[in-house]
C-alpha cells in the first residue's frame, strides 16, 4: 500500500542516517574501559539508546499522522496490486535494516552470530508493528504478502551472514522521474520527494551480485565489481488495474501496465579498502541507492533497449 510504503521508506531512511554520523568521527570522550566480552561500553550503550528512541519517536510520529482512526484487527489481500512492486520494496527494506542494525551491532563490539540476529529481529520488529498498525486501519488491513516479503528480505541477509560472512547478494534501490504523478498526485505524490515514496512506476529496486564471489576469478579480477538484476513497472496509476484519467484537455487518457526488467553493472563500495575501518564498517548499508551506471532493459511493449547511464523519464 502506498502510504506504507511511505512510512517504510523513512523508517529505512532514518536507519541511513543514524548510521553515517557515527561512522566518519572520533567519539568526543575518551574510550571506554575494555569490556572482557570485546563490547564497547559507550558505543553498545549509545546504539541501544538510539535505536529505543528512534523506535518510540517513528511509531508516535506514525499513528499520530497516518494511523489516526483504529478499527478492530483485520487483514488486507494486496498481492496483487502494483504489480507487486510493493512487495519487492518490503523485501528490500527489510534487507537493508537487516543489514544496518548488524552494523551497528558490530560496531559496538557485539560478536558475529548476535549481531546478524540482532539486525535481523530489529528489522522484523519495526516492520511487524507497522503490520500491526495497518490491521488496526480503516481502508488498509495487515497483509500476509507484505510479511512474507519482510521475512524474505531479513532472510536474505541473515542467511548470506550466517552462510558465508559475506553479503554476495545485495538489494538496491533505484528511482526516476516519470510521466504518471501529474495525473493522480495525492496517490503517486507531488514533489520527487514524494514521488521516490509512492510512485512505484519510477523505483526500481535490484538483487546486486558480486561476481568475484561467485565466479572461479583471479586475483587481479576487480573485488567490487557487480552485477546488477534489476525490477520495475510501468503504466500503473492505480493499485488493482487503472481508474479512468484525463490530460489537461480533458482528454481520456490510457496507460499499459506492464513489468520492466534490467541488468546493469555496479560497484560494492564496501569492499574498496581505502576508506577507514569504522566507515567501510557502514558502506554496504549507506550503498543502499543504485549507483546510475548503463544498462540493458526488456519489456513486453518495448523489447530490448540499451541505456547509456540514467533510466530516462517514461
Amino acid at each position: 500500500m502506498i502510504y506504507r510504503i511511505r512510512a517504510i521508506g523513512l523508517v529505512c531512511l532514518c536507519i541511513l542516517l543514524l548510521n553515517q554520523p557515527v561512522q566518519a568521527q572520533p567519539l568526543p570522550i575518551s574510550p571506554a574501559v575494555p569490556d572482557p566480552s570485546g563490547i564497547n561500553q559507550e558505543r553498545f550503550v549509545g546504539v541501544l539508546v538510539g535505536t529505543a528512541a528512534f523506535y518510540a519517536i517513528t511509531l508516535l510520529m506514525l499513528r499520530k499522522q497516518w494511523y489516526k482512526k483504529k478499527v478492530p484487527f483485520h487483514s488486507f489481500n494486496d498481492n496483487a496490486e502494483w504489480l507487486q512492486m510493493d512487495k519487492v520494496g518490503h523485501a528490500a527494506t527489510a534487507y537493508c535494516m537487516s543489514r544496518g542494525g548488524y552494523e551497528l551491532m558490530r560496531w559496538s563490539g557485539v560478536n558475529e552470530q548476535a549481531s546478524i540476529l540482532t539486525g535481523g529481529l530489529l528489522a522484523l520488529l519495526f516492520q511487524t508493528t507497522l503490520e500491526v498498525y495497518d490491521g488496526h486501519a480503516e481502508g488498509w488491513g495487515f497483509s500476509k504478502g507484505d510479511m512474507f516479503a519482510n521475512v524474505a528480505g531479513t532472510a536474505l541477509f541473515m542467511g548470506q551472514q550466517y552462510g558465508s560472512g559475506q553479503q554476495v547478494v545485495s538489494m538496491k534501490y533505484g528511482f526516476r522521474k516519470t510521466i504518471f504523478p501529474p495525473y493522480r498526485p495525492n496517490l503517486l505524490g507531488k514533489t520527487t520527494g514524494q514521488q521516490m515514496l509512492k510512485d512505484y512506476n519510477g523505483q526500481q529496486y535490484w538483487l546486486s551480485i558480486n561476481l568475484a564471489s561467485v565466479l572461479p576469478v583471479g586475483p587481479a579480477f576487480p573485488r567490487w565489481l557487480n552485477l546488477d538484476l534489476g525490477y520495475s513497472g510501468s503504466g500503473m496509476v492505480g493499485g488493482h488495474e487503472n481508474p479512468p484519467v484525463f490530460d489537461e484537455n480533458g482528454k481520456a487518457v490510457k496507460f499499459e501496465r506492464y513489468r520492466q526488467f534490467f541488468i546493469s553493472p555496479d560497484a560494492d563500495l564496501s569492499r574498496i579498502s581505502t576508506f577507514s575501518p569504522s566507515l567501510q564498517r557502514f558502506v554496504g548499508t549507506a550503498q543502499f541507492f543504485k549507483i546510475p551506471a548503463p544498462s540493458l532493459e526488456f519489456n513486453r511493449i518495448k523489447g530490448i533497449q540499451f541505456h547509456p547511464l540514467i533510466l530516462p523519464k517514461e
